[in-house]
């Protein structure tokens, strides 16, 4: 305060005293002034230095904390081996890293081998135990609704929304699975879907042969979705304004990417995919509901009665998200298998011998040598059911499935904290020497005499396990096996370019696969 009423003592002086004193008064005055305000700074930043200095150590302090505390999560017992990774980037960098073979992952191999088949990480900033055990992955699989749930993390659940049917629960999952069943289980199989696979598959190979060349997992994903979006939703892309699998496509771009939503990435465009999706599937709903008399067409028609009951289980959130995922689901993890199939046939011409042998065969024993597969024809394709074990054990296309402890859980001496998620991981088990020999060979002959798989195992889990085991497995088999019955039996083809793949960690072919096909005489 003291300099403040020293200068307006002598404002109030300059006001009285003659000019010239003035003057000098003035400059006197204003020299004060200066050495007085030199002297507050200077007692002021005396002052605020070690506050500074104090505030900067204890931000440190807790920073150090914070950063341990990170580093060595607690626990009432003993955590897997493992790095918990940089302060809330965890070790997501390194679990995206590309991976260009059909090996397991760097992050996930490099990690077995430094900890083990157990081990903890953090990815997308969430605590989470890596598995590559069969036991464990079994006993996570059996416990599920007792000591663990499914769960993906919020990143995930933002891609597929927060009703969709991989976050639901008890009742609710059955309830969906159930209905779901009414379209991709076996009696619709054998009634429906056998017969329209394969009208497809002849379709689209009659097609492509007419072509210089076919980008083949475009063209799958073309086949595919054009089959179940018109049973799920009546769609015809060819009566369609937008086209739905456009939206699909840069969905699937940045499904598995760092998630980073600004304009530009891969992850924002799959946001903006989702969003364009879900507005055609809203406004298919919205004209749907308002139309009571209309029939049953499709699935989507038989999810609308659901919501028109009295007392509705569904919501059209729930719903809504439904239909989002099985339309992904449908076509694209069959499409990508196929693609990585056709690539193994191509390069192990002795399996496609014993393909063509087999189909040859079912053929020759038709009255009519171009009738349709029939569902008994399809049961009879031994060899060809070990040839889709064998293409969708090395394509992995699922590179981890999540659950999340539901309380504290001791397993193989370590303790699973609760909230924590687990990361199975199927690829770690499918190419795991000890349990398959020289497990990145393709070799269908390794599946001979072995019973039929027909749910998740401790040593197969391609299709998922326990109570999520998945529910469109017969469709997609289906599907595999009338595409190779139609493939072998009339045509022959080559590799034109492409062929490589990368796994981010989700499989994809960068420069696609593109092949020619021949006539077959």
């Amino acid at each position: 305060m003291q300099p403040y009423l020293q200068l307006a003592s002598l404002h109030l002086a300059t006001t009285i005293i003659p000019l010239p004193i003035r003057k000098l008064y003035t400059a006197a005055a204003k020299n004060l002034l200066a050495t007085t305000s030199e002297s507050s700074m200077s007692s002021g930043m005396a002052y605020i230095a070690p506050c500074a200095a104090a505030l900067a150590m204890i931000l440190a302090a807790l920073l150090v904390r914070w950063s341990y505390r990170w580093t060595h999560p607690r626990s009432k017992g003993k955590l897997p081996p493992g790095s918990m990774g940089i302060p809330l980037l965890g070790e997501t960098m390194q679990f995206f890293a590309p991976n260009p073979t059909c090996d397991v992952s760097p992050f996930v191999k490099e990690r077995v081998r430094r900890y083990g088949s157990i081990f903890k990480t953090s990815i997308v900033g969430r605590p989470v135990v890596v598995s590559a055990d069969p036991d464990m992955n079994y006993f996570v699989f059996q416990q599920e609704g007792k000591l663990f749930e499914s769960w993906y993390p919020d990143t995930f659940t933002e891609i597929f929304g927060r009703d969709n049917v991989g976050s639901l629960h008890g009742f609710m999952y059955k309830y969906l699975k159930t209905l779901v069943l009414r379209l991709y289980g076996q009696e619709n199989l054998k009634a429906v879907l056998v017969a329209e696979t394969d009208a497809a598959c002849r379709r689209s190979l009659d097609a492509w042969a007419a072509q210089p060349s076919v980008e083949l997992k475009e063209g799958l994903s073309t086949m595919i979705f054009d089959l179940t979006a018109k049973k799920l939703i009546g769609y015809d892309p060819s009566k369609s304004s937008e086209s739905l699998r456009k939206n699909f496509v840069s969905f699937i771009r940045g499904l598995i990417s760092f998630p980073l939503n600004i304009p530009g990435t891969a992850y924002h465009e799959c946001m903006e995919g989702r969003k364009n999706a879900m507005k055609v599937l809203r406004s298919m709903m919205k004209e749907r509901m308002a139309d009571p008399e209309r029939r049953s067409e499709d699935f989507f028609d038989h999810v609308i009665q659901e919501l028109r009951r009295e007392k509705p289980l569904l919501t059209e959130t729930i719903a809504l998200d439904l239909m989002f995922v099985l339309l992904f689901a449908s076509f694209e993890t069959t499409a990508l298998a196929l693609t990585l199939g056709v690539k193994l046939l191509t390069d192990n011409p002795k399996v496609v011998d014993a393909l063509r042998e087999e189909h040859d065969a079912i053929a020759r024993n038709r009255k009519d040598p171009d009738a349709p597969v029939t569902w008994a024809e399809y049961r009879s394709m031994t060899f060809t059911n070990q040839v889709i074990m064998e293409m969708v054990r090395l394509a992995n296309i699922v590179p981890g499935i999540f659950r999340k402890a539901l309380q504290d859980v001791e397993i193989k001496g370590y303790t699973i904290p609760a909230g924590w998620g687990i990361m199975v991981c199927p690829p770690a088990v499918h190419l795991n020497p000890d349990i398959y020999e020289d497990p990145l060979a393709f070799n269908p002959w390794r599946w001979q005499d072995k019973p039929e798989i027909t749910g998740g195992t401790k040593h197969f889990m391609a299709f998922g396990g326990g109570l999520r085991f998945c529910v469109g497995t017969d469709f997609s088999r289906v599907l595999m096996a009338t595409f190779i019955h139609s493939l072998v039996t009339k045509y022959s083809w080559r590799t034109v370019k492409g062929g490589n793949i990368v796994r981010t960690p989700g499989l994809g072919f960068p420069d696609g696969f593109h092949v020619q096909l021949f006539p077959r005489n």
